[in-house]
């Protein structure tokens, strides 16, 4: 076998492979072999079946499947030897598969058109200056987060007008210019509708002082401009929204608002268990606890894109450009056309750098999971899931080690934790070895700093 590579630039190449027949000639032969134990034919006896009759039936096939894994096994030790990353998959030369006759050709020859990653330094030391938010814990984000914690306890309680943000149940009717019911229009009984989510200020103020049974006509569009919470209030598909002009006429059926429980022993218990929090003060020193955690967690969740910000900064190098982009146009043949691949392709370039960044970084630091590593914090995002999706926050252990065992038999499963792992290894390596500029701020301004 022969490979020989011709340099087009630093980050394009095109690579030459001939493989001969010594290179797969035994492995073809072994495959026979085995085909031949284990063929059922007509006239002969288990594994007596003539080796002629199996390479006729079976031989271009196998010799087929052989060289071509001779062919990637090859590329793949070269580009290893030769300390090569290639970026995306190698592409035939000029868009040319090789002509190929099996029957005749011992000797074939592939060309392939390859992509190379630009050399880059990705240092992790006290060189490298990454700013870390720290948020201070404030009299407004502890109101805020009590306030969480007691709605999750709260209740709508009925009551006879509208004076503020209630919930409503109504009926909804679609009504024509003249206010009547249009002809097999949307028609929706005890529709839910929550005032606050009303964005629109004069409409809300139709609402106030109504009473139960009392009517109004709206443009729903205007008062939920979101198609996705419109078409569910509704009840239709979103895309029939665009053909409904009309107005909408609401019955209010009931008024309710919601009351949130008083602090006391009582709710202590509901939140945390019977007498683990006993009270007011013990209650408060549990709010801070819990805000300082969270506080850190989102510190460290801005610390991240601070992280790959900082490093995509220092990525001066290009990318093989165009081999990218055909390359993407292969592998989404018929998906995307070549317009649509030209206008992604700076967020997809951001991608593959950070990709690349994080690979250099795991490399060079000998960054590794263990099994019992990916074991763990598949558990450990198992139970999170069970906790926001379903709101239950103590999975049984033999429960969850069931469902642990069961995303381990999912390779697709399996290199997606491994990837969120790894890449929290590397975040966790850079906040240790860097040097952190730390900056105070208010919970108001990190959620500013957040929707830039």
């Amino acid at each position: 076998m022969k490979i020989t590579r011709d340099n087009i630039d630093e980050l394009n190449a095109v690579i030459k492979v001939v493989i001969e027949k010594s290179d797969y000639e035994l492995k073809v032969e072994n495959t026979l072999k085995d085909y031949r134990k284990k063929a059922k034919i007509d006239g002969f006896r288990p594994g007596m079946v003539p080796i002629g009759i199996i390479r006729k039936m079976f031989g271009k096939s196998v010799i087929a499947e052989e060289v071509n894994k001779v062919l990637e096994e090859s590329l793949q030790d070269y580009f290893t030897k030769e300390n090569i990353t290639v970026l995306g998959d190698p592409l035939p030369h000029d868009d040319k598969e090789p002509e190929i006759n099996w029957d005749t050709q011992s000797e074939f020859e592939f060309v392939f058109d390859i992509g190379i990653s630009p050399e880059f330094e990705a240092p992790v030391n006290e060189k490298e200056k990454i700013p870390y938010y720290k948020i201070k814990i404030d009299d407004d984000a502890r109101r805020q987060h009590v306030d969480r914690l007691v709605s999750r306890f709260g209740s709508f309680k009925e009551t006879e007008r509208v004076t503020g943000n209630e919930m409503i149940k109504a009926d909804i009717v679609q009504v024509d210019k003249q206010g009547q019911p249009v002809p097999e229009g949307v028609k929706v009984e005890d529709a839910s509708l929550y005032l606050e989510f009303i964005k629109d200020e004069k409409i809300r103020k139709k609402f106030n002082d109504l009473q139960v049974g009392s009517e109004l006509e709206l443009d729903m569009h205007k008062a939920f401009p979101s198609e996705v919470d419109l078409a569910a209030l509704l009840k239709i598909d979103k895309d029939k929204l665009k053909e409904i002009k009309d107005d909408f006429k609401l019955t209010l059926k009931s008024i309710s608002v919601f009351e949130k429980p008083e602090i006391n022993q009582d709710l202590f218990d509901k939140i945390y268990g019977k007498d683990v929090v006993k009270s007011k003060e013990e209650f408060d020193q549990q709010v801070d606890k819990e805000l300082t955690a969270s506080m850190e967690r989102e510190g460290d969740y801005k610390f991240t894109a601070d992280v790959k910000d900082y490093y995509l900064k220092k990525f001066k190098k290009n990318l093989p450009a165009d081999f990218l982009k055909r390359w993407l146009l292969k592998v989404n043949e018929g998906k995307f056309t070549r317009e649509q691949v030209d206008k992604d392709f700076e967020q997809f370039a951001g991608d593959l750098k950070w990709q690349l960044i994080k690979s250099r970084i795991t490399r060079e630091n000998d960054i590794k999971i263990t099994e019992e590593e990916l074991r763990a914090f598949i558990g450990f995002n198992l139970r999170m899931q069970f906790l926001q999706y379903y709101g239950i926050p103590n999975v049984p252990e033999e429960t969850l080690a069931k469902y642990v065992e069961e995303a381990l038999k999912d390779k697709s499963e399996i290199r997606r934790y491994s990837e969120k792992l790894i890449e929290n290894k590397v975040f966790d390596l850079v906040k240790k070895n860097v040097k952190l500029e730390e900056k105070e701020t208010t919970l108001e301004k990190f959620n500013k700093m957040l929707e830039k």
